[in-house]
């Protein structure tokens, strides 16, 4: 019996000092050990569908556009187009990107590197305001919001650009029983230029949108053909391709394109 406890003592101390071996590999007030940070991306680019139409529709301006800057912007650059009520999932998908050192907060320093574009249509331009408010507390800059025939939600405002948003636009029309936002304003014009509240007509310039369901083009038109414009969606794509390219990272672009519609 003195052998078995002797032998039992043994294990037991053997134990405790094998559990007391990482603590004894560095001083007990260093820093806690962080994994290596990653590069992150150039810019992040995110828009969102409106209605109940899916984040890969290649039917829907939203989609077409996120494709097309995927194509032309730095190979780096994060693209991404979510449902309107996935607001959640892509503020989590940019705090993750921003969050260079996995550590779980945004420092200074991370923050300071965020080169974040938004765009959405429908409730898809609202769901861009409600992030943008999302990033401002958590103290992330944006560059910039485009709302896209912006229609909110009972419980939603869509009209206030935060103060974290340096240039926001607005584009709607008028036609239908759904219509955009007219009119959107900054939280603060001393950090936010409201490049324009641009409408657009189009019972004088019709668009063909071939995809769309009879209930579209008897119902809602103008709301249809704002979602399928070529014409805009192009605009909106070089405007957001001229704040991606390292010229307009070094000088501020103070209005949109001179094609844009009159406001």
């Amino acid at each position: 019996m003195r052998r078995v406890s002797a032998f039992r003592a043994l294990i037991v101390s053997l134990m405790v000092l094998a559990a007391s071996l990482p603590a004894l590999s560095r001083p007990v007030d260093a820093p806690p050990l962080r994994p290596k940070a990653d590069a992150p991306p150039s810019n992040i680019v995110i828009g969102f569908v409106g209605g109940f139409v899916g984040h890969d529709n290649p039917h829907h301006g939203p989609v077409q556009l996120a494709q097309q800057i995927q194509r032309t912007v730095p190979q780096d650059t994060y693209v991404r187009v979510f449902e309107n009520r996935r607001r959640k999932q892509a503020f989590d998908s940019v705090v993750r990107l921003l969050d260079t050192n996995h550590d779980g907060v945004l420092s200074a320093q991370e923050r300071a590197r965020a080169r974040i574009i938004l765009f959405g249509h429908s409730w898809g331009a609202a769901a861009v305001v409600l992030l943008a408010r999302d990033l401002r507390r958590e103290g992330v800059p944006v560059l910039l919001t485009v709302q896209v025939d912006s229609v909110a939600k009972a419980w939603q405002n869509d009209s206030v650009i935060p103060d974290n948003v340096a240039e926001a636009v607005n584009f709607y029309q008028t036609q239908g029983i759904v219509h955009g936002r007219p009119q959107i304003t900054a939280a603060d014009p001393a950090k936010t230029e409201i490049l324009g509240n641009y409408r657009i007509d189009y019972k004088k310039d019709p668009v063909d949108c071939p995809q769309a369901s009879w209930a579209d083009r008897f119902f809602t038109p103008g709301h249809m053909q704002s979602e399928c414009d070529p014409n805009l969606w192009s605009k909106i794509e070089n405007m957001v391709k001229q704040r991606l390219s390292p010229q307009a990272a070094s000088a501020a672009i103070s209005a949109p394109d001179s094609s844009l519609p009159s406001r």
